[in-house]
């Protein structure tokens, strides 16, 4: 069976053969998958501050954190008897709990896009209301301009008609 570790630093998936493994004096391991996580591990980065690691996507709501279908993911350390019935019964959960997980980070995925949307709706809105004049033909501004003065001035003299 192969051993997938993960990477300390950005938690992509370390395949056998592959990467740096640094052990400390305490004898604690850390694991990563290429030079450029050691580097930052060693500059003693933060990775939920380093936008491109998962730590930050998750800590910044950029993917979906907190989610019981990643329980399942967690490493066993407990060695188990083989038993056929028991590894069919797992490969099926597996497949199942996967259907489940694209399932929900779809609709997340979705949710977060609406609310890009509105935010780049509301963004250009306030845009062409600030540079109007860069759109709009001078003479036309100045027609428009004429005209809500005019409106101004008539509703002026019917309020005054009617306080009178």
């Amino acid at each position: 069976a192969m051993r997938l570790e993960k990477c300390y630093f950005c938690s992509s998936t370390i395949y056998p053969g592959h990467g740096i493994m640094f052990v400390r004096n305490d004898s604690k391991v850390f694991r990563f998958c290429r030079s450029k996580c050691h580097r930052n591990f060693k500059q003693k980065r933060n990775p939920r501050k380093v936008r491109w690691t998962k730590a930050y996507r998750k800590a910044h709501g950029k993917e979906l954190a907190k989610d019981p279908v990643y329980d399942f993911e967690k490493r066993r350390n407990v060695p188990v008897k083989y038993d056929r019935e028991l590894y069919a019964k797992t490969l099926k959960a597996m497949r199942k709990v996967e259907t489940i997980r694209t399932a929900r980070e779809s609709r997340f995925k979705a949710k977060r896009a609406q609310i890009a949307k509105l935010i780049q709706n509301k963004q250009a809105r306030a845009e062409i209301k600030r540079d109007i004049n860069l759109i709009m033909a001078p003479l036309a501004q100045k027609k428009s301009k004429m005209e809500l003065k005019e409106k101004v001035a008539q509703e002026s003299k019917m309020s005054s008609m009617e306080t009178e």
